[in-house]
């Protein structure tokens, strides 16, 4: 394997903090102007994503984090998030906060983490590859 430039390095390590290829491509030294080229270019780069993948490793190990962690994380989040709550309003009458009645519950934070569960195992296929027939007649019907 190649060594990575000091440039390429720094490029990576400002990546593994920012997580965001334009940002760590000026962080490094590059071009705002290139910066979002550079940056997609950069994280194709066989060498600095050896580099970036053992160093996310490193990082997994020195934390203790694995896949199964993560998950029963999400799995624990989106369970708290789906927790209804009950709505606590003022009522004038008592001068006190009361139940209204109503429950809440956090959508948005449940249907992120089940989300991220499912990308997780596979349950989401991208397919950028349709495949589509379609007929076509010709005529030449021009007058």
């Amino acid at each position: 394997m190649m060594a990575l430039t000091d440039k390429k390095k720094l490029f990576a390590d400002h990546y593994l903090v920012l997580l965001n290829a334009t940002e760590a491509a000026v962080k490094a030294g590059y071009s705002e102007k290139t910066a979002y080229s550079q940056g997609s270019r950069l994280l194709k780069d066989v060498e600095v994503h050896a580099y970036i993948e053992e160093k996310q490793q490193v990082r997994a190990e020195k934390l203790s984090v694995d896949a199964d962690w993560v998950l029963k994380r999400l799995m624990e989040i989106s369970d708290r998030c789906m927790t209804a709550e009950p709505v606590i309003e003022f009522n004038p009458d008592t001068r006190q906060m009361e139940e209204s009645g109503e429950y809440k519950f956090d959508s948005t934070g449940a249907n992120r983490a089940t989300e991220l569960i499912g990308k997780h195992l596979g349950m989401f296929k991208d397919s950028p590859n349709v495949n589509v027939n379609v007929g076509v007649t010709i005529t030449d019907d021009i007058k």
